[in-house]
């Protein structure tokens, strides 16, 4: 129809994918065959171990149109799967991004989603390597595979921390939980500093060069990253060891911006940073001599990094109040399968 937007539907899967095909057919580090076969073909760096994370972003699950932007959802979808590289310590290499739309969707959405993956992959040096598209009958949903490499020396697991090591975190925390609080109306969005919140949920910052730098040093016992929250993550690292942990109330790093919200609504920020999630910043365990050391490396990469607590021998997680009194730090995270809507509450 003349004057009308362009869909999916008007070029058809081979049109989509000769746009995409276009934007990213330019090889990378690695590549020995990328778009156009059955499959990618990659050389991995020798002395290396592939590192292999995917994750889905759903409509009316992970993100609403209304809140976000298709390039920031671009951005975003390969976000989320490097800082699981970070994690791991390790360097993010190829990706490949399965995208199933919903045939009336606009091709500039796509176009826009595509530029976003992009911006997203030159800035960390991914190469975009193949994907597959499908027609979806009601919403979008976007599928993103990341394939990096770590020296098989210094890779560091989820699992390793030993009784008496300190808790760290980078960065800040619940910044990210409250700016999804502005997004859905449940804090108000005119205090000073909340656009800083709203741009920490929409877009995390993976924290690649942090943990290259923690790999490296060789210091850090266990590591993960921040998705569900500090205590639910905290669980995450110490349990498969049969360990407890407990968190210092005073020593959770926040903004200033998370502070004067909170101070504007009443509330504590402990909560959004206890159990609000989608920081991604990095939570890593290492022997209390090592944790000077360990600050100074993730400082030399312009990021802070604070003490938070210690593990335990015995099972358990705990919240200490400055005033040395504990209680149970009960974990609140995102479950996929209990009854909860697009903002994460049940």
């Amino acid at each position: 129809m003349p004057g009308s937007t362009p869909t999916v539907a008007d070029v058809g899967e081979f049109g989509v994918i000769g746009r995409l095909r276009q934007r990213f057919g330019t090889q990378g580090f690695g590549v020995v065959r990328g778009i156009g076969d059955d499959t990618a073909a990659l050389q991995v760096t020798p002395g290396c171990l592939l590192l292999a994370t995917t994750d889905a972003a759903v409509e009316g699950v992970h993100f609403l149109r209304t809140s976000t932007t298709p390039r920031l959802l671009g951005q975003r979808i390969l976000a989320v799967n490097l800082s699981d590289v970070a994690a791991m310590g390790g360097i993010p290499r190829w990706a490949l991004v399965s995208l199933s739309l919903p045939e009336d969707t606009p091709l500039h959405f796509v176009d826009e989603l595509a530029s976003g993956l992009e911006q997203e992959a030159k800035e960390f040096q991914v190469a975009i390597v193949g994907g597959n598209l499908a027609r979806s009958p009601e919403r979008l949903v976007l599928d993103l595979t990341l394939l990096g490499e770590v020296e098989a020396d210094r890779v560091v697991y989820r699992t390793g921390a030993r009784p008496g090591d300190r808790l760290m975190v980078t960065g800040t925390l619940g910044d990210a939980a409250a700016g999804l609080a502005i997004l859905v109306g449940q804090a108000p969005p005119d205090i000073p500093g909340t656009s800083f919140l709203v741009s920490r949920q929409r877009l995390p910052t993976p924290r690649i060069e942090a943990g290259r730098a923690i790999a490296r040093s060789g210091l850090a016992t266990a590591m993960i990253d921040l998705s569900d929250g500090l205590a639910s993550d905290v669980v995450h690292l110490v349990e498969d060891s049969h360990l407890g942990a407990v968190v210092l109330a005073e020593a959770v790093p926040l903004s200033p911006q998370i502070r004067e919200l909170s101070t504007a609504m009443g509330r504590d920020p402990l909560d959004w940073a206890l159990h609000g999630g989608e920081d991604y910043e990095l939570l890593l365990t290492a022997p209390p001599e090592r944790v000077d050391d360990l600050i100074a490396a993730v400082g030399a990469v312009g990021l802070p990094l604070t003490d938070v607590g210690e593990v335990l021998a015995a099972p358990g997680i705990w919240l200490q109040r400055p005033d040395g009194r504990r209680e149970p730090l009960g974990a609140a995270a995102w479950q996929h399968f209990a009854r909860q809507d697009v903002t994460g509450e049940a």
